[in-house]
């Protein structure tokens, strides 16, 4: 994809969504078996990859997509004041305030709203009720609110922000949101999540919706990892263990679908 600063969304997910379908439509001359298609990506990856097998449901002329592999993903845009935020607020790599500044990078917002958008003051009162039950931290299992987290609520709204960055809290930006009946429809998926990262309880709530939904998902959760250790992988002696076991169980996975 056209890469920031030069691009800003929606290009990202535009042009993966463009270049899946070409791939889906030239299978043949790639020698790729149409029932064994994957999607993958990592970080904000893993965000595209969830909102290109969510698009192409809808697809009928197209190959179904077999599996997604989703490697510590970006799912929504609502709440960084999830348990892991607070947790791994300050973990190198990506910190809070360093993934937000990228959102605003990104989606070209304006940086002096980042501490607002941190505390959630940009999504009204309704849009929390309806979607709350989704992002709630009651969705995130007690072992992974252990340790330095409580719970707060939702700065005051504002409005004026609001309209600035509605955007990221479009199904599109923020697939967790998407109705139950898209949801339903998924093939199955591969989650990765880190534990020392501020986009592990994303994982798990994307979890959660699709088991609710009826859809197998695999989950592979890393207690030494941190978020991108995966690209670490072959970089010696930069490496980590948890690098090298990332890929090791995602090829597995792939192997055995």
């Amino acid at each position: 994809y056209r890469k920031f600063p030069d691009h800003h969304f929606p290009i990202i997910s535009l042009d993966c969504l463009n270049a899946s379908i070409h791939f889906l439509k030239a299978l043949e001359a790639y020698g790729v078996d149409p029932s064994r298609v994957v999607i993958c990506g990592e970080s904000i990856g893993g965000w595209v990859a969830a909102f290109v097998t969510q698009t192409l449901l809808g697809r009928s002329d197209l190959p179904r997509i077999r599996a997604q592999v989703l490697i510590c993903p970006v799912i929504q845009g609502f709440s960084m004041q999830l348990p892991s935020f607070q947790q791994n607020q300050n973990v190198p790599f990506l910190s809070r305030k360093f993934m937000v500044t990228c959102m605003c990078n990104y989606f070209a917002i304006d940086r002096s709203w980042r501490e607002a958008i941190l505390n959630g003051a940009h999504v009204p009162p309704d849009v929390w009720r309806k979607y709350g039950k989704w992002i709630s931290p009651d969705n995130i299992p007690k072992r992974f609110k252990q340790r330095g987290y409580q719970p707060r609520v939702p700065a005051p709204f504002n409005e004026v922000l609001y309209l600035e960055v509605k955007h990221i809290l479009d199904t599109e930006n923020s697939p967790l949101t998407a109705d139950d009946e898209i949801i339903a429809q998924l093939p199955e998926a591969f989650l990765v999540s880190c534990e020392n990262d501020v986009l592990r309880d994303d994982s798990l709530l994307y979890k959660k919706r699709l088991e609710d939904q009826g859809v197998r998902v695999t989950w592979y959760h890393v207690e030494d990892g941190f978020h991108a250790c995966i690209i670490l992988f072959d970089k010696k002696p930069f490496s980590f263990p948890c690098s090298l076991n990332i890929v090791n169980a995602i090829v597995s996975y792939i192997k055995g679908i």
